[in-house]
Order: C-alpha cells, then sequence, then structure tokens
C-alpha cells in the first residue's frame, strides 16, 4: 500500500503532536496549581496559563475534530487482534472526549466562579455562563475526575504506542509520527 494510505495528513500530525505537549504541560500544572503552600505568585502564573493553555486546547480539538470528520482516519498497516482493535479505539473515543470535556469544564468553572480568562477578555469575549456557584463546583468536580481520567489514557496511549514503535514494529505508531522533513 503507498504510504499515503498508511499515514496520517501532515496537518492530524501536526495537531496530535502540538496537543500531546500541551496535554503533557497541563496535567501536572494542573495538579501542582492546586496545592497548598506554593508562592502565591508562581501559584497566579500556573493558573494563568493553565487556564489558557485550556482556550487553546479547546480550539485545537475543535479543530482536529473537523479535520478528521473531513479526513477519515489512514487504514491499519497490520490486522490487530479483536482485543487491541477494541481497546485502541475505546481509549481514542476517550481521549477526543475529556479533550474536549476538560477546557469545556474548565471554562465553565472559572466563569461561573466569575474568575477571569485572561486570553478570552483580551479578545472581548464574554462569559457565556451566569454566576452559580453551584456550576462552578459541578464543572470542578468534572474537571476534577476528568484530570485523572485523561493522565490513566494519555499513559495506556503512550505504553500502547512505545510497544507498536519499540516492540512489534509494525507501522502503527510511524503512522502519526511527527512530520519532519520533505517528505512528510
Amino acid at each position: 500500500m503507498t504510504d499515503h494510505l498508511l499515514r496520517y495528513g501532515v496537518p492530524a500530525r501536526l495537531i496530535h503532536w502540538i496537543m500531546a505537549l500541551l496535554v503533557l504541560g497541563m496535567i501536572p500544572v494542573g495538579f501542582l496549581m492546586v496545592r497548598e503552600g506554593l508562592d502565591r505568585s508562581f501559584q497566579n502564573f500556573l493558573f494563568i496559563s493553565h487556564k489558557n493553555v485550556g482556550v487553546l486546547l479547546l480550539i485545537l480539538i475543535i479543530v482536529r475534530l473537523i479535520y478528521r470528520w473531513r479526513n477519515p482516519p489512514v487504514l491499519d498497516p497490520v490486522a490487530l487482534p479483536k482485543a487491541q482493535e477494541f481497546a485502541a479505539h475505546a481509549t481514542h473515543i476517550g481521549l477526543y472526549a475529556l479533550l474536549f470535556i476538560m477546557p469545556l469544564a474548565g471554562y465553565v468553572r472559572v466563569r461561573a466562579g466569575e474568575f477571569p480568562i485572561e486570553a478570552l477578555d483580551a479578545m472581548g469575549i464574554p462569559a457565556l455562563v451566569p454566576r452559580s456557584e453551584a456550576l462552578a463546583e459541578f464543572a470542578k468536580a468534572v474537571h476534577f475526575y476528568g484530570a485523572y481520567a485523561i493522565a490513566v489514557l494519555v499513559a495506556i496511549h503512550i505504553v500502547a504506542a512505545a510497544y507498536h514503535g519499540l516492540v512489534r514494529r509494525d507501522g502503527i505508531f510511524s503512522r502519526m509520527w511527527p512530520p519532519v522533513g520533505p517528505k512528510s
């Protein structure tokens, strides 16, 4: 089969790796920023960074979903056992769902709690949810438990990618390898 049928397009790979790096940064920052005893200015920096990168991630996941809808996934280079195929599909659905839900829950938590989101405020984008402690607390809980869920799914995704790239060497990993050089 030709390479373009087995590899994801450059836009899909770029968005994947940009989001991967951002999410891998957001997880520890999210857990660190809520710790007691941090220097207040450092904690504020972490909160501001987390909120604004969250806005970027929401935009990227929307772009990614639109791109995926318009450009269906590539063919698998090898046949996978049904259990692996199911696990991969379930993990991807979970990741896509959480990559959409997490920034939305964060947005609702922040805006319903009447906190700023500096990137949106600078663009003059008003809050789209009303002030509500109950709504803010619900969104906070969704975001809190979602953080653990996304951390687990990201770990599973990384382990599976490493297994296919380093152990099986079956071409699954290389389909999403970052675009590098003129032949990407």
